[in-house]
C-alpha cells in the first residue's frame, strides 16, 4: 500500500510537469500569434482552450493537494494516537515542532519500548512521520508550479468567465432555435393538415356544384319537353249528361 501511494505521487508529479510544460508552449504560441498582429478565429479557439485547459488544471491540482492535506492530517493524528498509547502525551504544537524537525525520535526516545505493543507504536509513529516528510517534499515540488498556475487562471478569470458565458449563451440559443424549430414544424404540419382540408372541402364543392348544374340543366330539359308535350296536344272535355233524370 505504501509502494503504490509512493508511486502514485509521483506519477501524477511528473504527468503535472509535462501538462504544465505543455501549457507553457501553448501559452508562448499563442503570444507569438499575437506579437505577430494575428488576429483568427483560429487564435480565439487556442486561447479559448488555453484558458480553459489551464483553469481544469488548476481545479485539478487543488483537489490533489487538499488530499495530500487531508492525508497529512490523517497521519498525525495517527501519530498522537500511537503516542498516547505509548502514554506519551503530546499536544498539537510539539507534534508540529517534531514534524518541522524531521526528528522524531525527540518525542519517542521516552518511550518504554518493554511491550510489543509498545514497539508496534513507535514502529507506527516512525513509519508515519516517514509518510508525512515524503508528502511534504512533494507539495514543495509542486508548490511552484502550482502557484504559477493559480495567479495565471486568477488573471484570467475574468475572461474565462465571459468566455463562458458567451458558450452558455450559445447554447441557450441553440435550444431555443431548436425548440423553435420543432414548433415551426408541428405548426407546418398543421397548416399543412388545414391546406389539405381546404382543398378537399373545395373539391367536394366543385363537385356538389357541378352535380346541382347538371340535376338542374336535367330538370329544366324535361320541363321543357312536358310544356312542349301538353303544348301540342289538344285537350277534349264532354260532360257527362245522364238525361235520365228528366223523365
Amino acid at each position: 500500500m505504501k509502494a503504490e501511494l509512493e508511486e502514485s505521487m509521483s506519477e501524477i508529479k511528473m504527468i503535472a510537469h509535462k501538462v504544465r510544460a505543455k501549457l507553457k508552449q501553448m501559452e508562448m504560441n499563442i503570444e507569438y500569434d499575437e506579437n505577430q498582429d494575428k488576429s483568427s478565429a483560429d487564435l480565439r479557439i487556442r486561447k479559448t482552450q488555453y484558458s480553459t485547459i489551464s483553469r481544469n488544471f488548476i481545479e485539478v491540482m487543488t483537489d490533489y493537494n487538499k488530499a495530500q492535506v487531508a492525508f497529512r492530517d490523517a497521519c498525525k493524528n495517527r501519530i498522537k494516537r500511537q503516542m498516547e498509547i505509548a502514554e506519551k502525551k503530546i499536544s498539537n504544537e510539539e507534534l508540529e515542532d517534531m514534524l518541522e524537525t524531521g526528528n522524531p525520535a525527540i518525542f519517542t526516545q521516552e518511550i518504554v519500548t518493554d511491550t510489543q505493543q509498545a514497539k508496534q507504536s513507535l514502529a507506527d509513529i516512525e513509519a508515519r512521520h516517514q509518510d508525512i516528510m515524503k508528502l511534504e517534499k512533494s507539495i514543495r515540488e509542486l508548490h511552484d508550479m502550482f502557484m504559477d498556475m493559480a495567479m495565471l487562471v486568477e488573471s484570467q478569470g475574468e475572461m474565462i468567465d465571459r468566455i463562458e458565458y458567451n458558450v452558455d449563451q450559445a447554447v441557450d440559443y441553440i435550444e431555443s432555435a431548436k425548440a423553435d424549430t420543432k414548433k415551426a414544424v408541428k405548426y407546418q404540419s398543421g397548416a399543412r393538415k388545414v391546406r389539405n382540408n381546404v382543398v378537399i372541402c373545395f373539391r367536394c364543392s366543385l363537385l356538389l356544384f357541378a352535380y346541382s348544374a347538371v340535376v338542374l340543366n336535367k330538370h329544366d330539359i324535361l320541363e321543357r319537353a312536358v310544356n312542349e308535350s301538353l303544348g301540342n296536344t289538344k285537350i277534349s272535355v264532354q260532360p257527362n249528361i245522364n238525361p235520365t233524370w228528366l223523365e
